[in-house]
């Protein structure tokens, strides 16, 4: 196992990580759409800024492009909408418990696209990750009783989204090996979807108040995580990169406690803990 290309996915992990802890700080002062519509924005612009000594146009394909563009029609648009959304009802905790189904949906959909088929072993790990993480999310659903099915379905609907992604930008990978150019093309698809969206639903000013910049920082970190994600799935499958990816959780529970002070941890969360990160080892021992 290529040891760079797990420490690019789990650099990934670890900034979407602190892309959702760090949500409740934006979140205090601009509702979703008012904060989405700054983040997203906001790493398009810096990723553009860096494009001349990052983006390699010698390699230009428009068969990658048209796939960029694709995903990032809703990744990160409607998943950063999702996941802020969902923040807002459920906080970090629940909200990055409730994706643990990513890698589900980003293996079988590579399957289908790129005919990347798990062997049994990476099955058998996938399914450990996902058991495992999904036993944390059920722990944080019974402290949120009386949250409604909708709002359960905000985080899982963005994991559906989130594991689309990754085997649509691998494809275009293939044509155009450039990690930054697919991070930056997304990005501005992106933007352009979120700031229309803002124009719609949510037109008024945002406050005056310089905690909106938690945004930025937000969008900084997600933006940082989709690099690292997208070079990672330059140089290895799916089937490793979104068990990899999928750890995320785990770093919010971390994050969450040393940032926010949540102390919530039960014998069930840490027997998920302990399913995940053993499902992550036959991952990489099998890949």
């Amino acid at each position: 196992m290529d040891i760079l290309l797990v420490l690019t996915a789990l650099a990934a992990a670890v900034f979407y990580a602190f892309g959702i802890v760090l949500a409740p700080l934006g979140l205090r002062v601009a509702p979703p759409v008012a904060g989405g519509a700054v983040s997203v924005p906001s790493s398009a612009l810096f990723f553009l800024c860096l494009a001349p000594f990052t983006i390699d146009v010698g390699s230009y394909d428009p068969h990658g492009l048209a796939l960029f563009t694709l995903a990032g029609a809703f990744f990160p648009a409607v998943v950063t909408l999702l996941n802020f959304a969902g923040n807002v009802r459920l906080g970090p905790n629940l909200v990055g418990a409730l994706g643990n189904l990513t890698p589900l949906f980003a293996v079988a959909i590579a399957a289908v696209l790129l005919g990347d088929v798990p062997g049994p072993w990476q099955v058998l790990g996938i399914l450990a990750v996902c058991g495992g993480l999904l036993m944390l999310a059920l722990e944080r659903m019974r402290l949120h009783a009386g949250a409604a099915l909708w709002v359960l379905m905000l985080p899982l609907a963005a994991a559906v989204l989130r594991g689309a992604a990754q085997p649509i930008v691998k494809l275009g990978l293939e044509s155009w090996p450039d990690a930054f150019a697919a991070t930056t093309v997304g990005y501005v698809a992106s933007a352009i979807v979120l700031v229309s969206v803002r124009r719609v639903v949510s037109p008024a000013p945002l406050p005056r108040d310089p905690r909106v910049l938690w945004y930025c920082v937000i969008g900084l970190c997600n933006g940082l995580s989709v690099v690292f994600l997208y070079t990672a799935l330059t140089h290895g499958p799916v089937t490793v990169v979104a068990p990899l990816m999928a750890t995320y959780p785990l770093i919010v529970m971390g994050l969450n406690r040393v940032i926010h002070g949540d102390r919530a941890l039960t014998p069930t969360t840490f027997a998920g803990i302990a399913i995940s990160v053993a499902g992550v080892a036959v991952v990489l021992a099998a890949g």
